[in-house]
């Protein structure tokens, strides 16, 4: 407890001491602004400090003061200045909401910078644009921006030697955005590379504007990760730095993160508390994003609790600032009016495109029909020469027919179940494909990553033998020897996957190998997810694993063991899918696998709490072409399949235990030797 409570009061007196310095620091300028009547210089360059240092606290004020900002500096002609006025003006339309006059100066700013060839100034508006279309959530757009930011800053600082305090800082708010882009888009490990970066530079250089936001982007990943306590820290540390620096966005933000980590954990009274200091604090600037954010997430909350009072509130109140977010329509329609033509040009122009490929297939119709109708005219034709041929023959011909058909039929058949067998096996291949897309991408952006982080750490320890300094180069080779092995850990996964994806696709040797159950398990867990994932992105479910890490290795042919997993995994997920179409929102989809061993004998357990298996239908569904799904969505051989290569081919068993609209269990045993 006196732990809690001294921190509690060191975390306030630092919020005092740094909230109080940023005051005197305004109040200086509002001094020295009073003071410079002329439309100067020096009033130009105080109006442009004050306009920075209020756009995320005040920003209606910033953006009265970058507008005066902006008029002295087209009277006095200075470019520079003039995109750099724009760039304030924007930065507070985009904090108010307003996107559509945000972007606009934006591009004019940067338009400016690349008249006068201002790297800096380019790459101030890259980093700035990929913040705003993250903020907007539009990642495919950001992240571009962010990267040309960080390919035209990284050779300028090198080759300029950049000394100065907001120079610097230029690169650690590259690494934060860049960061934010793929902690949004679920690439946890991508997103702490650039974040631990982004977080070094500005502890070593006291950066305290971007610390908050730090703090609070890892307390998101430690949220991804399901690490309550350190994520709750990290929130906690953001606070401060956001009150200092008087950043009420950045504040609602943390607050609303911190209401959404209670809200996963169940802990509903301090996610609604917290998701209405996060309204509060964004409502006190009009930052409207943050509060169409924060009401969406209450009306959420209350909704869930069956407060519909208080949902109803939010919901109105939600909908009122969407209009407000969004009613800048005709502006957008003005300002997009030459991508509107131009996509209008690639419409007709695809228009013709169809109308040629429609002339093309009636011309393709029209000659199979005739081709059809001289086959018919030729068949008559040829009919009537046999005719008197075929009477005197009929009886013997009729009973030769009759018996080759029979036997047509037959060996017909036989190819077709021998295909369909097959069919079903390689069938499995195709579920995998979008599965595997999704899985390798993660340790190949990996990989990716750590690669161009090299490069630049060997310019540093190649600077750092230069001037001499082997320790400092010692280090930034541990640090790349680490990087390397994370490489070829990445690396080696990816390698995993595509081999695991070839024997899949292999016809199986019957060879049998020592087989790590889990491994094994855990990979086609996942694959076969992001597969239905893929093929229906509204369908999302609960994984759990349980794995015995003491499991003993099993000898099997690790294709066909592949292939019983992936069918049971398939079952458990259409199972709960199924029953998300029509239960309510109480239902919580949930597939589990867990792995054990006992007796000489390992044990897997599939579970879900899908539709379950009917008692009429239980002593059917291993017969061979058996299905309870749609025609054309099921063979009615995965089960079948999967029995026989467990009983015949490895001498292990299948049991099922099942309860209609409660769920099923598949449980596997297979002998260790």
């Amino acid at each position: 407890m006196r732990k809690i409570l001294a921190l509690t009061l060191a975390l306030f007196l630092f919020t005092l001491f740094t909230a109080s310095a940023q005051s005197k620091k305004i109040d200086t300028l509002r001094v020295a602004l009073n003071k410079a009547t002329e439309p100067d210089t020096l009033r130009m360059n105080i109006l442009h400090e004050l306009a920075r240092n209020y756009f995320t606290s005040k920003p209606d004020s910033a953006l009265l003061l970058a507008q005066e900002y902006y008029d002295i500096a087209v009277k006095l002609k200075r470019v520079k200045d003039q995109a750099s006025a724009l760039n304030n003006m924007a930065n507070s339309y985009t904090t108010l909401g307003d996107y559509v006059k945000g972007f606009s100066f934006y591009f004019k700013a940067i338009k400016l910078y690349e008249s006068i060839n201002d790297v800096q100034g380019i790459v101030v508006e890259c980093s700035n644009l990929g913040n705003a279309y993250t903020v907007k959530q539009e990642y495919s757009k950001a992240l571009p921006y962010l990267r040309e930011g960080l390919k035209k800053w990284l050779p300028y600082v090198k080759n300029h030697k950049i000394t100065a305090h907001n120079q610097k800082e230029q690169t650690a708010l590259l690494w934060l955005n860049i960061s934010e882009v793929f902690l949004y888009t679920h690439q946890i490990d991508s997103a702490e590379l650039y974040l631990q970066l982004s977080y070094k530079d500005s502890k070593k250089n006291n950066f305290d504007d971007l610390l908050g936001n730090i703090e609070r982007d890892l307390g998101e990943i430690e949220v991804a990760r399901g690490h309550k306590a350190a994520a709750l820290q990290y929130l906690r540390h953001s606070i401060p730095y956001s009150v200092s620096n008087e950043d009420a966005e950045m504040l609602s933000v943390t607050y609303l993160s911190t209401a959404n980590l209670y809200h996963k954990y169940k802990q509903q009274d301090s996610a609604e508390y917290y998701a209405q200091k996060a309204l509060d604090a964004a409502s006190a600037q009009r930052y409207l994003q943050d509060v169409y954010n924060a009401e969406k997430i209450l009306y959420a909350y209350y909704e869930e609790d069956h407060n519909l009072p208080q949902a109803y509130k939010y919901l109105k109140l939600n909908i009122a600032t969407k209009d407000s977010l969004f009613s800048q329509d005709k502006v957008k329609q003005l300002l997009s009016i030459d991508f509107d033509e131009k996509q209008r040009q690639r419409d007709i122009e695809a228009a013709q495109a169809q109308v040629r490929n429609n002339i093309r297939m009636y011309i393709l119709i029209a000659g199979m029909v005739i081709l059809v109708v001289l086959a018919f005219i030729f068949w008559r034709a040829n009919k009537a020469r046999t005719k008197a041929y075929n009477l005197l023959h009929k009886q013997k011909d009729e009973i030769d027919f009759q018996k080759a058909k029979v036997e047509h039929t037959l060996s017909e058949l036989k190819s077709t179940q021998t295909q369909l067998i097959q069919s079903e096996k390689m069938a499995s291949l195709g579920e995998l494909t979008a599965g595997i897309a999704h899985e390798i991408q993660n340790p190949l952006n990996f990989v990716n990553n750590f690669a161009e982080v090299n490069k630049e750490m060997i310019d540093d320890m190649k600077a750092e033998l230069k001037g001499g300094n082997v320790k400092e180069a010692l280090a930034i080779a541990d640090d790349i020897q680490q990087n390397e092995e994370k490489i070829s850990h990445h690396g080696k996964r990816a390698d995993f996957i595509v081999k695991g994806m070839l024997q899949h696709s292999r016809t199986s040797t019957g060879e049998k190998q020592s087989t790590n159950i889990n491994t094994l398990a855990d990979e086609f867990f996942r694959l076969s997810y992001h597969g239905l994932r893929a093929k229906d992105k509204s369908f999302n479910t609960e994984l759990t694993t349980h794995f015995d890490k003491n499991l003993p290795k099993v000898n099997a042919v690790q294709q066909d063991m592949g292939r019983v997993l992936l069918n049971l995994f398939n079952n458990a997920f259409y199972a709960v899918n199924q029953k998300a179409k029509t239960a309510g929102n109480d239902y919580k989809p949930e597939v589990t696998i867990s792995t054990s061993s006992a007796n000489g004998q390992v044990i897997i357990n599939v579970k879900d709490n899908g539709i379950g298996i009917p008692d009429a239908i239980k002593e059917k569904i291993l017969q061979p072409f058996f299905t309870t799904k749609p025609t054309g969505e099921g063979t009615g051989l995965g089960l079948s399949l999967s029995y026989d290569i467990l009983v015949k081919g490895h001498n292990g068993t299948l049991d099922i235990v099942s309860k209609e609209g409660e769920g099923s269990e598949f449980i596997v045993q297979l002998p260790v030797n």
